[in-house]
């Protein structure tokens, strides 16, 4: 088998392929001693690693091992829920010398990368920095499916989970740049009248009212809920209505600080210090620049907060003003022993998590259908990772075949600037080039 390279990492549009997008070939291109592959997949509902993993174990197993070569890593780690017996039964006598298991709890939030870093290698990464910074580089399961095939072919396809109110919950294979209505067909659509789309998870995911956004190279699912549902009325809150119902509420009983997943990693974060600050119209206290640490994962708001408040949006908004006001964090305090204290018994159950949201009436499945979703048209957004969009290689009239680049990042000074580039998913005619999206249609 030929030695993947980070070279062609970079050239298949490589991205993560579970978060932000983060350009895989920079990942790669370090030196750490340990690679970790994420399949904890904390998220409600979402299937799509686990059946990922089912389907093509070994394609993801030799990514693994690509990358290990690529940082030198001497161990490689698959992190996964214990309760994917199945799974890992399949994996354990795939294993190259090196690798390993490592099983987890089935608690909220196991995918964070902190998170897993911790449990898996306990390891803590400091506050503002990342899992490199304690010899770590952690990827997505479908991350390390893509860099296995990555010299022989770009990144075209996207799985995702479709859960919640619809009529068959699955995992999908579809091509970059399908709707998301279309993806919502095939699973049976919808069972309820005006549905929402909740994009990338109840918790950490966003509402998306245009059912027919583009699914792009980080698309990790969509879970339908009706108007009602708790999390879609908390979604619609605006931050006047956030603010004031915060300041009027709070009774600074701190359980979003003592259940916060960074509080409990030692790092300065404490969200119940955020929302004091409501009553200091956003200001008057120094410790809410520890807000700038927050992962976000809406745990205080959804889970924790007895008050049904929204200190996770407290945060968000703390957030955007220390950024805007150029305020950062200097020498952060950091308290590496509060893990080995706290964190075991304050990781939030699965189960329990979905019982306080209300998502135990939808079915928990997401079986992978076999072969790819067709389509007569893709639009390929330009800008599908964290960096610079890249910029059309291609004119409206042309004909481009399935994995043909159609945008590239722009270069600098001889450097490609930060960003990976795009191909065509179907073989088609370009036929429209606007907004920062390239349109492709079956002809």
């Amino acid at each position: 088998m030929p030695k993947i390279t980070v070279e062609n990492i970079a050239e298949a549009g490589v991205v993560g392929a579970g978060g932000a997008g983060f350009p895989t070939h920079v990942k790669f291109a370090a030196k750490a001693d340990t690679v970790l592959i994420n399949a904890a997949e904390c998220e409600p509902l979402l299937h799509k690693d686990k059946e990922v993993l089912r389907a093509h174990a070994d394609a993801v197993l030799e990514g693994l091992a690509a990358g290990m070569s690529l940082v030198g890593a001497s161990r490689g780690i698959v992190g996964i829920k214990e309760k994917y017996e199945d799974v890992i039964r399949l994996l354990e006598p795939k294993l190259a010398p090196g690798m390993e298991i490592a099983r987890l709890r089935d608690a909220y939030p196991a995918g964070d990368e902190f998170i897993l870093v911790y449990d898996c290698l306990g390891r803590v990464i400091p506050p503002g920095g990342i899992p490199l910074h304690v010899g770590a580089v952690v990827m997505n399961v479908e991350t390390s499916l893509n860099i296995a095939t990555a010299d022989r072919r770009p990144v075209t396809e996207k799985f995702l989970s479709i859960a919640g109110a619809v009529a068959e919950p699955m995992t999908l294979r579809v091509p970059v740049g399908i709707t998301l209505a279309e993806c919502v067909a095939a699973a049976g659509g919808p069972t309820v009248p005006d549905p929402n789309y909740v994009v990338g998870g109840v918790m950490m995911g966003y509402l998306e009212d245009n059912h027919d956004t583009l699914v792009d190279k980080t698309t990790g699912g969509v879970v339908v809920l009706p108007n009602d549902h708790v999390v879609v009325r908390r979604r619609r809150q605006n931050w006047a209505q956030v603010a004031r119902i915060g300041r009027s509420a709070c009774d600074q009983c701190t359980f979003c600080t003592e259940l916060c997943p960074r509080y409990l990693l030692g790092h300065p974060i404490e969200p119940h210090r955020a929302m004091r600050s409501l009553e200091f119209n956003m200001v008057g206290e120094a410790n809410v620049i520890g807000t700038a640490f927050c992962c976000e994962c809406n745990l205080c708001s959804l889970y924790s907060c007895p008050e049904d408040l929204d200190p996770k949006q407290v945060c968000a908004q703390n957030k955007a003003r220390l950024i805007a006001e150029k305020k950062r964090y200097e020498n952060p305090p950091f308290n590496p022993r509060r893990p080995e204290l706290h964190m075991e018994n304050r990781k939030a159950p699965m189960a329990r998590l979905m019982q306080k949201l209300g998502l135990r009436a939808f079915r928990n499945v997401g079986p992978l259908r076999e072969g790819l979703l067709d389509t007569t048209r893709v639009g390929i957004a330009l800008k599908q990772h964290i960096g610079v969009p890249c910029e059309p290689v291609v004119a409206v009239g042309d004909r481009v075949v399935k994995g043909q680049a159609v945008g590239r990042v722009p270069v600098n000074g001889g450097k490609p600037a930060l960003g990976a580039p795009v191909h065509a998913s179907i073989e088609g005619v370009v036929s429209v080039i606007d907004g920062g999206i390239v349109w492709i249609e079956k002809k």
